[in-house]
């Protein structure tokens, strides 16, 4: 009975979410994103010439993760704003008052909201993603090394992103929630770059902020995973790439992995005991 609940409210929250302005605006920036990112990379392949085999693969892979960088913020940019209001949106209209009236549980409203946020977030990256990679394919001819892999920890970066935009929105406003989560966003990816400099320069307090930033938050860390996947094995042999915050020559630990996937249990279950003591 519970899990039909939890099913329904997640093929619900995804019908909602289509029918939301915000998947407009992701439409319209993601389709300008690719469109400049296919005429860029139309105009990096005549200039191929010049270049040997191997160097052009490595431009073409610097520049894909760069373009993956805009639509991973494109991503974060969506799933904040569509999951303050699916939560907080229909507690501050009476809807969540009308719902809780029926034997429905709170933490199954929850989960299934979830469910249809991560649907949608997770489908959107793969969809745009793709085509990204499509695009690189067609024009320069470079296919990278695990791109089913980078799709998935783009997928995971933007669960990370909404889960918090979840629990926020069981707090506070649904425009301060997806405000909130997106400056977080935005600080953990700066203060990976400062990780990366002190790692660099040997401080390794520097060095501290990165690693401490993507414990608290994992979008980088999931982030820099996602880059290594899409990036060319070719530029592990330039160490002058390794502080670039576009590359990165690591795959991610399965450890860290587990932790990300600790940190989205954890945090949803903070959603859910914030939401059960919330006054509808």
């Amino acid at each position: 009975m519970i899990a039909r609940t939890v099913l329904t409210l997640a093929v619900l929250t995804l019908q909602e979410a289509l029918r939301r302005r915000v998947l407009r605006s992701l439409v319209v920036m993601t389709v300008v994103l690719l469109s400049l990112s296919a005429w860029g990379f139309y105009r990096l392949d005549s200039e191929f010439g010049t270049l040997t085999t191997g160097e052009a693969r490595i431009a073409a892979s610097t520049v894909l993760n760069l373009v993956m960088f805009g639509l991973s913020l494109i991503a974060a940019l969506g799933t904040a704003f569509l999951a303050g209001p699916t939560l907080a949106g229909e507690i501050e209209s009476g809807i969540a008052l009308a719902v809780m009236t029926r034997p429905v549980r709170r933490s199954a409203v929850l989960l299934g909201k979830w469910l249809g946020l991560v649907a949608f977030g997770s489908g959107f990256v793969v969809v745009a993603g793709l085509g990204q990679l499509l695009i690189v394919r067609i024009t320069v001819g470079y296919w990278p090394p695990q791109p089913a892999t980078g799709l998935a920890l783009l997928a995971a970066q933007t669960t990370v992103l909404l889960t918090l935009g979840l629990l926020l929105s069981t707090v506070i406003s649904p425009m301060a929630s997806g405000i909130v989560a997106v400056g977080l966003f935005g600080a953990t990816w700066i203060a990976g770059v400062v990780g990366m400099v002190g790692e660099a320069f040997g401080n390794e307090g520097m060095a501290g902020v990165g690693t401490v930033s993507r414990m608290l938050l994992p979008t980088d860390g999931l982030w820099r995973g996602a880059m290594h996947a899409f990036q060319h094995p070719a530029l592990s042999q330039f160490p002058a790439f390794e502080d670039s915050p576009f590359l990165s020559v690591a795959p991610l630990t399965t450890t860290y992995l587990a932790w990300a996937a600790l940190w989205v249990a954890v945090v949803l279950g903070l959603s859910a005991l914030a939401f059960q003591r919330r006054d509808l």
